[in-house]
């Protein structure tokens, strides 16, 4: 009965396909862990931009004390 079926086995791919297989994927990780890094970046910079602008906001109604001690000299 087995004399009839053919056995199927794939051939292992060449060296040469592995190695481009392999070089692709290592590239497409790198590329994903570049974007995630640059959109962290990006999220840490607009948090920061906008701090400074409400710490600067904050700033522009505090009394200006040295404008004070400048008025007294003149």
């Amino acid at each position: 009965m087995f004399k009839h079926i053919r056995w199927f086995t794939l051939a292992p791919p060449s060296v040469s396909e592995a190695i481009v297989a392999y070089a692709l994927t290592r590239d497409f990780y790198r590329e994903v862990e570049y974007r995630t890094e640059f959109e962290d970046y990006c999220d840490w910079y607009y948090r920061t931009a906008a701090a400074n602008q409400a710490e600067l906001q904050k700033m522009q109604g505090d009394f200006n004390f040295f404008d004070w001690f400048n008025r007294r000299q003149s």
